[in-house]
């Protein structure tokens, strides 16, 4: 079982920067961001292969966010620079133990363990 719990969220104009914590009771083969906008599937942000460190995200946020990890604080993280409107959505952690999980770290459904979630909402 694995334990995630976000932290980070809040509101914020546009431009701005918000960064993103999701503390885990264990790394797994992939850990990753997604994100829900009312309305909308979800969609996978960033996501990061442990073992390797390779970093994957969505075409939406290449250049504006970034994800990185802290392993001896167990905590996984997602910068978030240059918001928009768009970004304003809940942000959720995952973590996937599926092998090969980079082919599909856009996937929902291969991810087994899920976060509380966290409100990213950005203003004009």
């Amino acid at each position: 079982q694995v334990q995630l719990l976000e932290s980070g969220g809040g509101s914020v104009q546009a431009g701005g920067s918000l960064r993103l914590s999701c503390a885990t009771s264990r790394y797994t083969d992939c850990m990753g961001f997604f994100r829900q906008a009312p309305g909308k599937e979800r969609e996978g942000v960033a996501s990061v292969y442990i073992a390797r460190g390779h970093t994957y995200y969505a075409d939406s946020v290449k250049g504006r966010f970034a994800i990185s990890q802290d392993k001896a604080k167990r905590t996984l993280y997602l910068q978030m620079n240059s918001l928009e409107l768009e970004d304003t959505a809940m942000y959720y952690c995952a973590a996937t133990t599926r092998s090969r999980c980079f082919d599909y770290w856009n996937w929902a459904s291969i991810y087994d363990y899920w976060g509380q979630g966290t409100q990213v909402t950005v203003s004009s």
